[in-house]
């Protein structure tokens, strides 16, 4: 049995407690005895004073007599005190001077247990005086003269009489208690590990959550616990699965939808320069929709995907990244009927070089200036989309605004959780959760500044240093 299991330890508590409780019981029981001890000598010398006194006054005892009379009762000497005399009934030569004197008529328990514990720790053999009070009141008091080895000699011997007892005891309540604990705290203890290692085989399979049965109220209780967290883990992966099997289908749907769509941008293209007035008005509008359409499987497949590539870090321009974006932008807004609704301001130094993977920032960018123009487009009024930058000793700090209406509440509400946060016709609903999960991959955070009447504005904060050391320079 090991020490490091709850049953070695239980055993090992269950051992040193009640060994503590047996030596609360050993030491009174030995004083006690030791006083019982003393208390037999003053009978036994006091019975055999009264023989001698018994005698007719005109004969006298032998020194054999008073001898026999003595080693009978354990003692040197007897003293009695009758009718306020003192009398020396029975006397022999003390092998040395009284080192102590114990007077039996002022008991006390701790005084008791304390000469107890000197005797036994006292080797010496010496001669002790013991006053009590006379059975029967056949007198004042008696006081009687006797060595310490034998009270030692008996003493020890009850000690151990009573510490092999003890020890029967110990062991008995020991396994007692260890065999109870076995049945009623361990085996529903290990019937719990055992659900678990089977549940955390098959997690999927409902019929390896545990029933609870323990009788015990906590173990019970924790059974529930265990219940209800196998029970909505278990719920949870099934919908996992079943999301995972839609994601898989979805991703092969758009996949193959925009390889149509592609083709279908190609052709739509070449209806601009169609003799017809109507077909050349249309066109543009036709191939924004196809270019929407395009994008949003693009978006799916990108979300679809297991888990982003860890980003591989450069450092570069970021207002040559800023512009290029831009340019983009203006060239679809260059192609749409009408004149541009957007304005872009970039208020980033030319001199501002950060340290992050480029195209995933790309990404990002694009998402949230994409969002910003079609929110003022949606809006039919114009705006001013404005990209700026700053760094700090710890990070870089980029803030993407516009002058747009702002996201509504609901919007606002399930900003990053996918299909969740368009607000747009015909959106996905992803853009904005790519573009946390590509900045929480560079360590840093992507968050909503503001968002109300006067547009909204972004904030994407990137660290300078820890994650972009662990990771290789591209």
């Amino acid at each position: 049995m090991s020490i490091d299991t709850l049953t070695g330890r239980f055993a090992a508590l269950t051992l040193l407690f009640v060994a503590l409780a047996e030596l609360f019981v050993l030491i009174p029981a030995v004083s006690n005895f030791r006083t019982d001890y003393l208390q037999t000598r003053l009978e036994k010398a006091q019975i055999a004073s009264l023989a001698l006194l018994a005698a007719p006054e005109d004969e006298s005892i032998t020194a054999e007599l008073e001898s026999e009379l003595l080693a009978n009762a354990g003692v040197y000497n007897v003293v009695l005190r009758r009718d306020d005399v003192r009398q020396l009934v029975l006397s022999s030569p003390l092998p040395g001077p009284v080192a102590a004197t114990h007077d039996l008529r002022q008991r006390s328990t701790l005084r008791s247990a304390l000469a107890a514990l000197r005797q036994l720790a006292d080797r010496r053999d010496e001669v002790i005086r013991v006053i009590g009070a006379p059975v029967n009141h056949a007198g004042q008091l008696i006081e009687i003269t006797l060595s310490t080895g034998p009270l030692r000699h008996a003493m020890v011997e009850y000690g151990l009489r009573v510490l092999i007892g003890s020890a029967v005891l110990i062991a008995l309540t020991a396994a007692l208690l260890n065999l109870a604990a076995q049945r009623l705290i361990l085996k529903p203890i290990r019937r719990v590990i055992r659900h678990m290692a089977s549940y955390s085989a098959a997690p999927e399979d409902a019929r390896l959550i545990i029933k609870p049965a323990a009788r015990i109220t906590e173990l019970r209780e924790a059974e529930s616990a265990l219940a209800s967290m196998q029970t909505t883990l278990t719920q949870a992966l099934k919908q996992k699965e079943r999301l995972a099997g839609l994601g898989q289908a979805v991703a092969k749907i758009s996949h193959d939808l925009r390889n149509i769509l592609t083709t279908s941008q190609i052709f739509a293209d070449r209806l601009e320069d169609s003799a017809d007035p109507a077909v050349r008005r249309a066109a543009p509008k036709l191939v924004n929709s196809i270019s929407r359409a395009v994008n949003l499987c693009e978006t799916t497949l990108a979300f679809g995907k297991a888990e982003e590539p860890p980003p591989t870090l450069s450092r570069f321009d970021l207002r040559g990244l800023a512009d290029d974006i831009t340019e983009a932008e203006l060239l679809l807004l260059d192609r749409a009927a009408g004149p541009p609704l957007v304005d872009f301001v970039t208020d980033i130094s030319p001199n501002l070089v950060i340290r992050a993977d480029r195209d995933q920032l790309h990404r990002v960018l694009s998402n949230l200036i994409r969002n910003a123009r079609q929110a003022i487009e949606a809006s039919g009024r114009p705006g001013t989309i404005e990209i700026a930058a700053a760094e700090t000793d710890h990070d870089w700090q980029i803030r993407v605004g516009d002058s747009g209406p702002g996201l509504p509440q609901k919007a606002r509400d399930f900003l990053f959780q996918p299909f969740t946060s368009t607000t747009r016709k015909g959106g996905s609903g992803l853009g904005l959760v790519i573009a946390a999960d590509l900045v929480r991959g560079h360590g840093g955070r992507l968050e909503l500044l503001r968002s109300d009447g006067n547009g909204t504005e972004f904030c994407i904060t990137l660290p300078r240093g820890s994650l972009g050391e662990n990771l290789a320079d591209g």
